[in-house]
């Protein structure tokens, strides 16, 4: 009994304290049976008690509300908890996201990384595959349920913005809607027009694959596409892809800034109306051999009748039957047969054939971008690869690297692994003969865009800490309240939209900034760009993230100006071992409280005094070694063209997402274990080992 009573007092002072740590404000007090505020009671806790609301109406800060907010409003809305972490999604794929009139205060680390990624995907070009770095565990599905939250606030306020601007309402598949698209689909040839190009609304379709599902087939890759395929098919529907395969016309661009989008299928209407014309002649020539006294004796008549509408109507029995074939048999069956084929090994055209369902596909999504008047984006999440054997885990990602990765395919992939797990596991497959048995090589060719997420934050801790101490119930009321409050906000004016814009402004001119310095050739910034293509496209990528994670600090003292934070992306992208190592070496000296001008010191100058710990260590760094690129450069781009500081170090590293954070744990683990050898080879003084008795 006293037990019980111990953990519901520790349960309620620990909600208490962590409102005040984690909104940085005082509570006003608890008291019982106060009305309840406009959240709908979100801020009720189990034991009864309401909130005390504040003048005005508003919600009390224990409700999410402030003082000076507007009336029956809570600016600070939380977002639901699953137990042990941070926001996620229900399990019914219904989300519960921030919405953009929160107090920037509501928002964790964790919270902050997800949205600047979910707003870079937006403005990517694809296909794109995201190197999602984060350790295994709950964590990382944590994380991939807020991206996929964010980014759907982000395709609902694109979608109002359009719906002002040009004034149409997008359309669907479904109801009379699917009628439209069957009647587009039989009679239409779409053309994709400057007019379509220019739209910002945008449709995502998520698809997650969980590997370990499919680890025990012997073509892990055969399992990614099908699901792709039936996801997409389960999406708009059996029907509409069905008709797509037998009458459909692949898209084509417009000849000139024509704004038209559908054109007339001129041969096929001929054609049809033939056929019909054909067919009605020949039932009618048929029935009047039939019926007319005096005629229907003649037998050839009869003949001539019979054969012309039975000729004509084949052919709509044909088209009729295709159809009802590819509503049957689905493209993830087609794939299956061709895998289970005892010829599969032998089967010259078989990647070809794969290759067709898929092209076929991107030519429906893009069909449906036109008919829908917005553009699709099917993000493709690859969970549990780790798992995986690793001869299974080159295969899913070649696959996205070949059948996938065609110019103007709209696929994100987002590739959540742990490096640290994922790169042995590579360098023990027979694919990685000609990169020297390097697995971050192999990881670098795949990834376009690397987003490494940094340890937890001290916010983030505290919403996993509190979700803890919560009861399974408390969790799903949190839910409803949140998805009450969610649907009440959008029926009003939220003021927050404009500074909202003005962030999003400010943004747009940092990354403006920031690519015109790499423009310029008389930067030197633009000399140390490289001349592999993909480096260049993960740089182009990246920066924006980092621009828009800095703002997220900019009332911070000693924000990096745009241009220095191109240069340290440059910097990270074509030197991640020696810049790991430098920051291993901060990271250690940092720890052990430093002299006050510490921060001062320039990163050559730590990279200079312990370099030679690094050459020690060289052997099990071998591979990581080999990332880098001139050691003249990297001397010449630290020492004279941007000496940047211990102190810059520091206010990059949170913001770092293109720099595989495992390599650096790497270089502590080394680095501690070498300092320990060292120090068990000192001879210890005889006075040490037998201390004189008193």
């Amino acid at each position: 009994m006293s037990r019980r009573c111990h953990s519901d007092v520790l349960v309620m002072s620990w909600r208490c304290h962590s409102d005040v740590l984690w909104r940085g404000r005082i509570l006003t007090p608890y008291k019982t049976g106060a009305e309840p505020c406009a959240g709908d009671r979100c801020g009720r806790r189990q034991a009864g008690m309401e909130p005390a609301a504040l003048p005005g109406g508003a919600c009390s800060p224990a409700c999410g509300g402030g003082a000076g907010g507007r009336p029956g409003c809570c600016e600070e809305r939380l977002a639901c908890l699953a137990p042990g972490g941070d926001a996620c999604a229900c399990r019914d794929g219904a989300f519960v996201e921030m919405e953009p009139g929160e107090h920037p205060e509501a928002l964790t680390e964790d919270d902050i990384y997800c949205r600047c990624l979910s707003r870079t995907l937006c403005h990517t070009a694809t296909p794109v595959t995201v190197g999602f770095y984060a350790p295994c565990g709950h964590r990382l599905y944590s994380l991939l349920d807020k991206v996929t939250g964010f980014m759907r606030e982000e395709m609902a306020r694109r979608e109002e913005a359009e719906l002002r601007r040009s004034h149409q309402k997008p359309r669907s598949p479904e109801g009379w809607g699917l009628l439209l698209v069957l009647w587009y689909l039989a009679f239409y040839k779409p053309i994709i027009t400057e007019r379509h190009l220019r739209r910002k609304n945008i449709k995502f379709i998520f698809i997650r694959f969980s590997a370990w599902q499919y680890a025990g087939c012997d073509k892990l890759w055969a399992g990614l596409v099908t699901t792709l395929c039936d996801s997409i098919r389960h999406h708009f529907g059996a029907l509409p892809l069905s008709v797509y395969h037998v009458m459909g016309t692949r898209p084509r661009f417009a000849s000139g800034f024509s704004q038209k989008e559908w054109v007339l299928k001129t041969g096929t209407c001929l054609k049809l109306w033939g056929m019909l014309f054909v067919l009605g002649a020949g039932l009618s020539v048929l029935l009047v051999a039939l019926l007319v006294p005096g005629i229907k004796d003649h037998h050839a008549l009869k003949v001539v009748g019979s054969a012309v509408t039975s000729l004509s109507g084949s052919g709509l029995v044909l088209g009729a039957f295709s159809i009802l074939k590819n509503l049957l048999i689905s493209e993830k069956q087609k794939i299956e047969r061709l895998t289970n084929s005892k010829k599969f090994a032998s089967q010259l055209g078989f990647m070809n054939k794969v290759h067709s369902e898929v092209e076929v596909l991107v030519d429906f999504l893009t069909f449906m971008e036109i008919f829908e008047r917005r553009r699709l984006r099917v993000v493709l999440e690859i969970t549990s690869l780790d798992v995986c054997y690793p001869e299974k885990v080159a295969g899913v990602l070649n696959a996205m690297n070949t059948l996938l990765s065609d110019a103007n395919t709209p696929f994100i992939f987002i590739l959540a692994v742990d490096p640290s797990i994922i790169v042995p596991c590579l360098e023990q497959t027979s694919c990685m003969k000609g990169l020297a048995d390097n697995g971050y090589l192999y990881l670098n060719r795949t990834v376009t865009l690397p987003f490494s997420i940094p340890e937890m934050g001290s916010r983030s801790r505290l919403r996993c800490l509190e979700a803890a101490v919560q009861t399974r119930e408390d969790l799903m009321y949190r839910i409803i309240t949140s998805n009450v409050e969610r649907r009440r906000a959008k029926c009003r004016d939220v003021p927050a939209v404009a500074s909202r814009r003005e962030v999003d402004a400010e943004a747009v001119r940092c990354i403006h900034e920031a690519f015109r310095c790499l423009h310029d050739g008389a930067d030197p910034l633009a000399r140390y760009l490289p001349t592999n293509g993909a480096h260049v496209r993960r740089i182009v990528n990246t920066i924006p993230i980092t621009l828009r994670l800095l703002l997220h600090r900019a009332g911070t003292p000693g924000t990096p100006s745009p241009r220095a934070a191109a240069a340290w992306v440059v910097l990270a992208d074509q030197w991640p071992c020696r810049l790991s190592w430098v920051l291993q070496c901060l990271e250690d000296a940092w720890q052990s409280r430093p002299a006050p001008d510490f921060g001062a010191r320039s990163l050559w100058s730590i990279f200079q005094e312990n370099v030679g710990e690094l050459s020690a260590l060289r052997q099990p760094l071998h591979n990581v070694l080999s990332l880098d690129g001139d050691p003249e450069l990297f001397q010449i781009f630290l020492a004279r063209d941007f000496p940047f500081t211990a102190r810059d170090a520091r206010a990059f590293l949170g913001v770092t997402v293109n720099l595989d954070h495992s390599i650096r744990h790497k270089m502590g683990l080394l680095r501690g274990l070498d300092r320990l050898q060292k120090a068990a080879a000192t001879p210890v003084s005889r006075s040490v080992q037998c201390p004189p008795p008193e």
